[in-house]
This record gives C-alpha cells, sequence and structure tokens, in this order.
C-alpha cells in the first residue's frame, strides 16, 4: 500500500549527519504546525541549521530510531519581511555574505532576493562591495541555491531527488541549466540513469524537443542497458518492439531514427556474411550493435582468423623432456593427461585450457611458464582484475599482471599505451580467469600482442561470464576454432575436499554429497568438515544466522578472523538477505561505532571496504577489498589499505567505495577466501542459477557454509539455463573457419 505523501514546514535545528557526496541527510526539525522537534531522512544538499524548509514526503518507522519522517522533496522558504531577511543574511546561512547582509538589506529592501538571482552586478552600487566582492556574493549564493532549484526542477518533473548528487557533481551549478536546454545531453554523458532523468524530464515538461533525437536516445538507451546486461548487439526485431512497449515509438519513427543513427556511424546494422539462418544462435532478424562494440568483436574474429593462418609454432620437447624439465624446476610430477595437454598447448599459436577446481590449471600455468624459461621466450603472466592477478602470482611464485596494467593504460590520455602501434614484449601470454575476460578488454590485449606471439587463455567456462559486454572464453570454446582442453581428473591434493567434489556435483546438477539438518542447531560444525548447509526460515532468520555465523560460531569453531577470514557471498543486492542489508547488520556486529563516532556515518575505522571500479590514479581495481584505517571527518579524508598498501581517498572519492562484509557472487570472481558464506532463500529466484552457486561455492578455500532453504538449493541445481548473451563471435569464427576450410 502506498504511504499517504503530506507537506510540513518547520525550521532546520540541527543536523545529525550529513553525506557531503549524496547530501544524504539525518537531521533534527521543528515543525510549524505542531511546534514539535522530530527526526527527518532524505537528499538535502547545503544542509544548515536555521534554515526554513517546505518538506513533502511520509512517515515511516524505522526499526532502531523509532518515528522519523522521510521526505523525497524540499524547498528553502525565503523570509518575507524585512528584519527577517536581515537575519537570515547576517546568521551565516550563505557563505560569503559575511557581515554586509545587512548592508544590502539596507541598499535594496525586500528586494534584495531579486538582484542576487537575477542582476547580481547591481550589489557593487552598495558603498564597501567592490566588483569583486559582488562577483564572489554572486557565487555563493548562486552555489547555495543551485543544488536546491534543481532539487525543485525533478521535483517538477517527478524525477527523484537523489539524484540530484550526481548531477552537481557532474556538472556544478551548469547542472539546471542543462536539463533545461539540453536534456539528452545528460543521457550521452552519464550511462544508464542520465536517460532516465533527460525523459522523464522531456515527457513532463513543455520542452520542445524534436520527436526523431528523442527516438534516438531512447533506441541508444535500450543498446546501452543491454550491454550492461552482457549483449553486444540486439536483434531489430526486438529494439523496436522495446522502443514501442517502454518508450511509445511507433515503428516508422523508431526506424528512421536507427538509420539516422547508423548515418552518423553510432549503431551498425549487421547481418553477419557467413550466419546460418538455420543456426538457432543466429539473430532472427538484423542485429544492431552500438559501433564500437561491433568494430571489437568483428576485429578480434579478424585477429584470430588471421593468427590461425600463420605457421604453426616450433614444435615442443617431446613429452618426457617435458615431464623431466618440470619434475627438476618445480618438483612437480605431471600426470599422463596433464603432459598430453601441455604437449598440445605449446604447439598453439592460441590455446584454451578449462577445467573446474582440483583439474590442475594452476599446475599447467606455471609448467608452461618453466618451459618458456627454458626455451629463452619471454612469458607474460595476467588476469582481468587485481585480486586474480595477484592470486596467481602467489600460486606461480611469478609477477602477474591485471590486463589493465600490463597494457599501460593512461590516465591522461584515456588509452591504452600499447596497442599494434606500440605492442608488448612478449613471446607468449598467458591469461588466467579467463572467463571474467569482456569483449572490449580482449579486443586491446589482442590489439596489442605481437604478431608472432601465443596467447593461452586459462579458466573455468562454467563459471558466471564478465561483468561487461560478450561471452568471450565460451564464445571462443563453441566457435570450435580455437584449440581447447578439458581438464576432467580431479587431482590427489583436492580429491579429500568436500568443497571440490561438491563443486563438480554441482556443475553436473547433482546435489552436494551432505545432510541438511531439521534445524541450524543440529548442525555440528567442529566435525572437520568443510561444507555446510545451515536451514533457515526465510530471509530475516537466514540474515540472522549469517551474522552470528560471522561474529562467533565460525571464529570459535574454526580459528578464524570474522574480518580477514570470512566473505559473505550473495546474489543480490536488495532484500533482507542482499549485499546492502547484510553490510549494514554485519557492521553493526563486528564493528560497532566507537564512543564519540557518530553512529550514522558511512565508514568507520577497521570497515572491510570494496573498490567498486577501476582508479588507474590510485592502482586500486574493481573488486578489490581493503580495510579502513583512518578517518577525518573534518578533512573529508579516509585511508584504506589494500593488501599491505595505503591508499588515500579525498572528498568524495570514497564514492567509489562500499562496505565489502557481503558482496555480490559477481564481485567474488577471481578472488578466493578462506572461509565463504552464502545465503539461498527462494526471495533470489531470479538470480538462482546453477552457474552462480558454482561460482560462490569456488571461491572457498577452507570452508563453505551454505545458509537458507533447501528448495533455494534445489531451484539453482535446477537452473541450468542462464541467460544467453547476444554476441556473434563465435558465428563470426565458424565463418571464418569455414572459409579457411575451403
Amino acid at each position: 500500500m502506498k504511504k499517504r505523501q503530506i507537506d510540513i514546514t518547520g525550521r532546520l535545528e540541527r543536523v545529525v549527519f550529513h553525506n557531503e557526496e549524496s547530501h544524504y541527510t539525518i537531521a533534527r526539525f521543528r515543525t510549524d504546525e505542531v511546534d514539535t522537534s522530530i527526526a527527518i531522512v532524505g537528499h538535502l544538499p547545503d544542509a544548515r541549521a536555521g534554515a526554513r524548509l517546505h518538506l513533502r514526503g511520509c512517515w515511516e518507522r524505522h526499526a532502531r530510531w523509532g518515528d522519523q519522517f522521510r521526505f523525497t522533496a524540499v524547498v528553502e522558504i525565503l523570509p518575507a519581511a524585512l528584519e527577517e531577511i536581515r537575519a537570515y543574511l547576517n546568521g551565516g546561512l550563505i557563505p560569503g555574505i559575511g557581515k554586509k547582509g545587512g548592508d544590502l538589506v539596507d541598499h535594496f529592501g525586500t528586494a534584495i532576493f531579486d538582484i542576487l538571482d537575477q542582476s547580481p552586478e547591481r550589489l557593487a552600487e552598495v558603498k564597501g562591495v567592490g566588483p569583486k566582492t559582488a562577483t564572489k556574493i554572486a557565487a555563493a549564493w548562486q552555489a547555495h541555491h543551485a543544488a536546491r532549484q534543481l532539487m525543485a526542477f525533478l521535483k517538477e518533473n517527478a524525477v527523484s531527488a537523489a539524484h540530484a548528487a550526481r548531477l552537481m557533481k557532474y556538472y556544478g551549478d551548469e547542472a539546471l541549466a542543462v536539463l533545461k536546454n539540453d536534456p539528452y545531453r545528460v543521457a550521452a554523458e552519464i550511462p544508464l540513469f542520465g536517460f532516465e532523468i533527460a525523459d522523464a524530464i522531456v515527457q513532463r515538461s513543455d520542452l520542445a524537443i524534436p520527436a526523431d533525437q528523442r527516438a534516438q536516445a531512447c533506441l541508444l538507451h535500450l543498446l546501452e542497458r543491454a550491454a550492461s546486461q552482457g549483449h553486444c548487439y540486439l536483434p531489430q526485431d526486438q529494439l523496436l518492439r522495446l522502443g514501442h512497449q517502454r518508450f511509445d515509438l511507433e515503428e516508422e519513427l523508431a526506424r528512421s531514427a536507427l538509420a539516422a543513427l547508423a548515418a552518423t556511424h553510432e549503431v551498425v546494422t549487421d547481418t553477419a556474411p557467413g550466419w546460418d539462418s538455420n543456426d538457432p544462435s543466429a539473430p532472427p532478424s538484423p542485429a544492431i550493435y552500438p559501433a564500437f562494440l561491433h568494430h571489437c568483436e568483428s576485429r578480434i574474429a579478424r585477429q584470430l582468423a588471421a593468427l590461425a593462418q600463420l605457421p604453426r609454432v616450433d614444435p615442443p620437447p617431446n613429452g618426457e623432456k617435458l615431464r623431466t624439465l618440470v619434475t627438476r624446476d618445480l618438483a612437480v610430477a605431471l600426470a599422463d593427461d596433464q603432459l598430453q595437454v601441455l604437449e598440445g598447448v605449446l604447439a598453439q599459436r592460441l590455446a584454451i585450457i578449462t577445467g573446474g577446481p582440483g583439474t590442475g590449471k594452476t599446475t599447467l600455468i606455471r609448467s608452461l611458464a618453466t618451459v618458456c624459461d627454458a626455451q629463452g621466450q619471454v612469458a607474460a603472466l595476467a588476469a582481468p582484475t587485481g585480486r586474480a592477478a595477484r592470486l596467481l602470482s602467489i600460486v606461480t611464485g611469478r609477477r602477474a599482471d591485471t590486463i589493465h596494467r600490463l597494457l599501460a593504460y593512461s590516465v591522461a590520455e584515456g588509452r591504452f599505451r600499447h596497442d599494434r602501434s606500440d605492442p608488448l614484449d612478449l613471446d607468449i601470454l598467458i591469461l588466467d580467469e579467463a572467463s571474467m575476460l569482456d569483449l572490449p578488454l580482449f579486443y586491446h590485449l589482442l590489439d596489442a600482442l605481437p604478431l608472432a606471439a601465443r596467447i593461452v587463455l586459462v579458466g573455468d567456462v562454467f563459471q558466471l561470464p564478465s561483468v561487461g559486454p560478450g561471452s568471450v572464453l565460451a564464445d571462443l570454446i563453441a566457435s570450435g576454432a580455437v584449440s581447447t582442453f578439458q581438464l576432467e581428473s580431479v587431482y590427489r591434493q583436492a580429491r579429500h575436499s568436500e568443497i571440490v567434489a561438491n563443486a563438480h556435483r554441482i556443475r553436473r546438477g547433482e546435489a552436494p554429497a551432505l545432510e541438511i539438518p531439521a534445524s541450524a542447531t543440529t548442525v555440528n560444525l567442529m566435525d572437520g568438515g568443510d561444507f555446510y548447509f545451515l536451514p533457515a526460515e526465510g530471509p530475516a532468520q537466514s540474515a540472522a544466522r549469517i551474522v552470528d555465523l560471522c561474529r562467533q560460531q565460525l571464529p570459535e569453531c574454526f580459528g578464524l578472523d570474522p574480518l580477514a577470514d570470512i566473505q559473505v557471498l550473495t546474489p543480490m543486492h536488495k532484500g533482507e538477505v542482499g549485499t546492502l542489508q547484510l553490510n549494514r547488520a554485519l557492521q553493526a556486529a563486528l564493528n560497532p561505532p566507537t564512543a564519540g563516532t557518530a553512529s550514522a556515518a558511512r565508514f568507520r575505522v577497521g570497515d572491510k571496504v570494496l573498490q567498486m571500479r577501476n582508479n588507474y590514479t590510485k592502482e586500486v581495481f574493481n573488486g578489490e577489498v581493503g580495510s579502513v584505517t583512518e578517518l577525518d571527518a573534518a578533512e573529508k579524508r579516509t585511508v584504506v589499505v589494500f593488501e599491505g598498501r595505503k591508499v588515500i581517498y579525498e572528498g568524495d572519492e570514497t564514492e567509489e567505495l562500499s562496505l565489502a562484509y557481503a558482496i555480490s557472487i559477481h564481485k567474488s570472481q577471481g578472488s578466493e577466501y578462506p572461509a565463504v558464506v552464502v545465503p539461498l532463500v527462494t526471495q533470489h529466484y531470479v538470480m538462482l542459477q546453477r552457474n552462480l552457486l558454482y561460482t560462490a561455492i569456488t571461491r572457498g578455500q577452507r570452508l563453505v557454509v551454505l545458509v537458507g532453504s533447501p528448495k533455494a538449493l534445489r531451484i539453482a541445481l535446477a537452473n541450468d539455463r542462464p541467460m544467453q548473451r547476444r554476441t556473434g563471435l563465435a558465428l563470426r569464427l565458424k565463418a571464418a573457419a569455414s572459409a579457411d576450410a575451403e
């Protein structure tokens, strides 16, 4: 049931908490209606005690803080009486005016606000206010009111005020002018959510935006959203249908807009020559690509086809020489099937090694690098993420880089230094965790490889695909155009692990070998096992069990550090066992506020935090987990330590961080943790997939605990049909291979 919206007016008494980046505010507010103090929460730019405000919102009851008024719209009430205006300007609410407020009121009277808004140059008429001071006062007034004016405009157009902070950050004081004069500029410059703001404003306002301009923006947004879900293209008929369903675009208008986008090279319409219309993986109608993704896909297919045409590499040493070399340098005795794979890979310019946990992928990576050393070849090791690269370095004892670091990304130039004009200096590239490769990253990687170099991709194709668009590893295997070596045997050191054994069962769609007890109280966590299921009734009980496991049971039973050793992995962000609520609950349990620390503060010293995007300047990358070691609220400075390295965040740079007591399974790719706790509830039905569960449990090194519903486990095991990504790479490679064979 929708809560009733009400309006209240009053004065801001005290600011309890204010986030400078998001403008999220908790405050005490004294109402005019009944002259009482209430708690208010919402987004309020430039929150200052003493301001008179008109709020619209609704009452809600917080489990911990009681009744509070959550406002969604706010308008500042400017004083009307002369003495009230004098007090307002002299009260310090507007930085920059200082003691000049009284002089301004004496000169302009009640017209002072109009002067500040419309003719700020006239401030210089006041004695003692020169042109520089007038400019300074005008800028302070504009800065003070820009965000509130923006929020009022967003409210008029039914757009959430929560977007104001990001718009102000991107456009500054010009945000309102941009929205009014060129709203679809926001759609082009701010991914995904920019379009939603722009289109809402266009639909509700009287802005004279040409219909074809809106139609083009709508179609680009649909392609952008598809790419965010992993797709490289949409079939034309689906794109037109979505345009009609979501934005009421008539077919003739949409087709005209599509033609205009093609003419300006923003999209590419492709029937992909060689695609068989009888092939179920071919699109049912022409494929519409964002231009860059089409370029990436086509170029990758051409480069791999050209690579296949090059003469084969020199034959590797025979099997016994390889076995002797690896045994001597690594003290590892290769099994016969491992030796066969090693020989096969060394004979190829491009090869794939894939297999589940415990099948020897790491042993083969080490063996490949050792053989290359012996042959005097330069071998480089890399992985898509920082954590994956560090893990690869640890298990191989060699340097391993992220792809971005290997290609030397330049922040100043916004591009990779290494490309076809300045290729990498290597003979063979061994890339681990290749399931995480997205299409643009693989394109840049191939673009920087020397013509004669070899590349070996190593990964588990059953894991989740990349976060970005494309399904590179799966497409290369499906094409049949790349030599692929599937590892099946689980080796001795992994055979006794219940985690490894159950991972392979789940991969085959079989139930894990464990007893699901009638209740969590009957589970004996001290029986020496490494894989458990704790039943819980519903999300609330699951969340409570997870908090208790992390805070008490696992540290006591296994000697685990709650922060360093235990990682909660969950399928979704929302809900009681999503990342957002679990992080709040785990923060409160594992790192409660100390005396003198604001309980509403976003981070605390000791918090476990996750880097949410690549930051090349700081050399910290998406998915890396660190610990907050210093906080300086006055200086807006936060210090986080990642793997022993101190990184400083200033001001709104902390928007790149989130709490990491619980993270999404997608964010865990390429990482391993001593202990993993995974909630499984039927409320996550849409995300319960076999490869998601498989990815989660293979992150655990010593312990995996599933918490929740046996039914949810059965749903995940039965769902082996994750969303098929729309990509053309496999089909292009098939076509190239067929052409070469003729």
